[in-house]
């Protein structure tokens, strides 16, 4: 067994497609319409690598009000790369907003930033 998707609730689909895509350089995968308004919508790391995200449209004042705090303020998704300065300077020139400066730990190179709906991220450079 795998993680295979994580469901991310979101505003607009075509709002988190742009983002993901250009701030990210994620693919999108899936982009299936499923009536009335629904949509799966999967976008992923460039070439496959770890797990994708299912795009979730809200659906009602409680998924709204998780937008942006799915995991109650806490960074709850790791985005690792394999050239930390390149894919930093590259999501700060796409205006991603970045909590601090980059860091060094024990674990890496890391520095914490914001998705389009303001859910707290890691970028992480593994050591």
């Amino acid at each position: 067994m795998r993680i295979a998707k994580l469901a991310l609730v979101v505003r607009d689909y075509d709002e988190a497609i742009a983002w993901f895509t250009r701030c990210l350089g994620f693919e999108l995968a899936e982009d299936v319409d499923m009536d009335k308004g629904k949509r799966w919508v999967v976008v992923e790391p460039p070439g496959k690598r770890g797990a994708s995200l299912l795009l979730a449209k809200a659906s009602g004042a409680q998924q709204e009000a998780a937008i942006g705090n799915q995991s109650g303020g806490r960074v709850f998704l790791f985005l690792e790369t394999d050239d930390f300065d390149r894919d930093h300077a590259r999501m700060v020139r796409e205006g991603v907003h970045f909590r601090e400066t980059p860091r060094s730990e024990p674990y890496g190179k890391v520095a914490v930033f914001e998705d389009i709906s303001g859910n707290a991220w890691d970028l992480i450079g593994p050591a």
